[in-house]
């Protein structure tokens, strides 16, 4: 499969401005231009920055001049330190992967849809062009995780005439769309055939999430104290998807219960949506992976390696989450030392 040249690499953002409590004092010291050079130093060709509305719209849709000069800024540091972006929306009015961000009837609603694409031209108008002029160093990314898989057939044009209506004005740079169950590989399948040569599909892979979010509070069924080595046996796996994660472990019934988890598992869960992205012609990205910061390290650098392995492999761009905090953080000082090795498998 094509390699997604100059995204293949990549960190997201996360936190600042998406996730977060919307302040100038978080905008302006969570990440600084200092951490562009660092993420450089560490090799990597990209950065995912996840932008909640909240930052360029009032509630009422009204935008906001200053958000958008602040993304333009995170653009100059970008092009400063020869690394790409790929601009995330991360919510939009009506709609928020997070239930408990409040946000609801986007899927419902033209007015509310309307804005969206409204939000995406202005994008387009002010940044598409926004490094060399040649649209090869930013893409856009529709919508972070589609959770409900009601949504599908509605995602699917509203995709669609978003991507219409960003044509208009930017009609080469990439735009990634994602499915639904939060950008599942098992739903890739069930997005519209591309609209172009530059559509990228979009997954997200936290597999086996008993493991990536071992002791997650966010889980209902997970409890804190929760820890479960990456090589434990399928059919623990199983039982513990169900367990902690309210999720029938039915993704190892394809392999024997006795063994344990290795390279063949990426493989496995990767094929299907491979296959697709192949027979369509199209681009496959993963905006985020990673494993929570309470799971033990070498199981971390190992969890890394065996996904990197599968990423590599099949031409797979990638952006890890997350650079700093947010339960995943890269450059956490838990890290420090073993970031040398773990960044090889980036």
């Amino acid at each position: 499969m094509k390699e997604f040249t100059g995204f293949m690499h990549g960190v997201n953002l996360g936190g600042w401005f998406s996730q977060c409590n919307y302040t100038e004092e978080r905008y302006n010291t969570f990440i600084t231009k200092d951490d562009f050079a660092v993420i450089k130093s560490w090799g990597l060709d990209h950065v995912r920055l996840p932008v909640d509305y909240n930052l360029v719209e009032e509630d009422d849709g009204t935008y906001k001049e200053k958000g958008f000069e602040r993304i333009g800024q995170t653009i100059q540091w970008c092009k400063e330190n020869k690394l790409n972006l790929i601009l995330d929306l991360h919510k939009t009015a009506g709609y928020s992967f997070d239930a408990g961000h409040g946000e609801s009837g986007f899927f419902d609603s033209p007015e509310l849809q309307e804005r969206f694409y409204k939000l995406w031209e202005n994008f387009a108008r002010r940044f598409a062009n926004a490094f060399d002029g040649s649209s090869n160093e930013i893409c856009f990314e529709l919508l972070n995780e589609v959770t409900d898989k009601s949504y599908c057939k509605i995602w699917n044009a509203i995709a669609r005439n978003c991507i219409q209506r960003i044509r208009a004005l930017a009609p080469t740079v990439k735009i990634l769309v994602g499915s639904y169950w939060n950008n599942s590989l098992a739903s890739v399948k069930d997005l519209d055939p591309p609209y172009d040569s530059n559509i990228v599909y979009n997954f997200h892979c936290y597999d086996p999430l008993v493991f990536t979010h071992q002791g997650a509070t966010w889980i209902p069924k997970m409890n804190p104290d929760f820890r479960f080595p990456l090589k434990s046996k399928y059919s623990d796996y199983a039982k513990m998807m169900e367990k902690k994660c309210g999720q029938a472990g039915t993704t190892f019934d394809a392999f024997d219960p006795a063994a344990s988890l290795d390279q063949n598992y990426f493989e496995t869960i990767f094929a299907e949506a491979v296959q697709v992205a192949q027979q369509r012609g199209v681009l496959l990205y993963c905006g985020e992976y990673g494993v929570i910061d309470k799971a033990n390290i070498p199981d971390t650098i190992e969890w890394y390696r065996l996904i990197s392995n599968s990423f590599n492999k099949h031409g797979i761009g990638r952006s890890a989450w997350s650079y700093r905090q947010m339960d995943f953080g890269l450059s956490d000082a838990r890290l420090d030392d073993v970031r040398s090795e773990l960044l090889k498998y980036l």
